[in-house]
């Protein structure tokens, strides 16, 4: 069976759920091959349990201290030496800004067709066949890399992962860094803020507000918080300062696809469309009956947020307790 190449997405050795979403797609092509970049031997190991809960049957370790030293460019010079060794059928990368850059610079290198944004791949017609939403989401089609090897970035929440126990042997890969990558050096990193909510692209659950917030998005962080999901905000709540740009959802923003999308007062532009249509069920809470976001949504409610949401949480804690 031939192997599939999956970049872990990970910090510090905490393995996020995307890369549990891609091992689970890459065993669909054939055998999953994690390829692990972290600072050393510790990282490494840390990963390993949740590596192997979901299918990895080898784990290649890349250590070289350029690779977190500087932004892309050598992380993408890496994965193709890796490539150029393993032969892989498939490589998959999270469908994030990091991943689809990686994934274009790698895609140069190995002289191989890119897909990006994938919300579905199976294994069909011989190859990696995906699944997309284009156009600002107003066509689904099917594509194929028909040239070198396919390489595939994968929407978050694009498969439900499923454990597949293994027990993954690491080898340990030492990669050459041209000094044409070392460009951009990351001189400062801190962590995020906590907010103790989930990421907004992993997030299975979404609440997001619009200009119909007026500005107070407490609705929609009490409602967000009695789910356990992510804030979200339309591109009209970020430019009037109401919210930050990281929680932008949209074409000028992240593109997210949860299981549950909640739009409040947010009429539904194709901007914000375009970010947010792949969203498995979408329920929206608008006072104006002809708002757009209407003709996609699976429920709908005519009102106002600022009663509407109260009301949601209210009753969705009294269920809780």
């Amino acid at each position: 069976m031939s192997n599939v190449l999956v970049l872990v997405d990970h910090t510090a050795g905490a393995v996020r759920k995307t890369t549990a979403e891609l091992l689970t797609i890459a065993r669909r092509l054939g055998e999953p091959v994690a390829v692990f970049v972290g600072e050393g031997v510790t990282d490494v190991q840390a990963a390993l349990p949740a590596l192997g809960q979901y299918g990895a049957t080898k784990v290649i370790a890349l250590s070289n201290p350029e690779l977190t030293q500087f932004l892309v460019a050598p992380k993408a010079e890496a994965l193709a030496q890796v490539a150029a060794k393993i032969e892989p059928s498939a490589i998959l990368i999270s469908s994030n800004a990091e991943g689809k850059e990686i994934a274009a610079r790698l895609a140069v290198k190995l002289d191989s067709g890119l897909i990006t944004d994938a919300v579905d791949v199976v294994a069909a017609d011989g190859g990696a066949v995906t699944t997309q939403s284009v156009f600002a989401g107003n066509f689904t089609v099917r594509a194929k890399v028909t040239h070198g090897t396919p390489i595939i970035t994968v929407k978050p929440n694009a498969a439900t992962p499923e454990a597949a126990e293994t027990s993954p042997e690491v080898e340990e890969f030492d990669v050459t860094i041209s000094d044409a990558a070392k460009t951009a050096r990351i001189v400062e990193s801190k962590p995020r803020e906590a907010t103790g909510r989930p990421e907004l692209t992993e997030a299975a659950i979404i609440v997001s507000g619009g200009r119909g917030t007026g500005g107070d998005f407490g609705p929609i962080e009490a409602f967000a918080d009695s789910l356990g999901a992510a804030v979200g905000a339309s591109r009209a709540a970020v430019d009037s300062g109401w919210y930050p740009h990281a929680y932008q959802v949209g074409q000028t923003g992240k593109t997210v696809s949860p299981q549950l999308y909640v739009a409040a007062g947010i009429s539904g532009a194709i901007q914000h469309r375009a970010g947010m249509q792949t969203s498995k069920t979408i329920v929206a809470v608008n006072k104006d009956p002809e708002a757009p976001i209407f003709e996609l949504v699976d429920f709908g409610v005519v009102g106002d947020l600022h009663k509407v949401l109260p009301t949601a949480t209210e009753e969705v804690t009294k269920r809780k307790s």
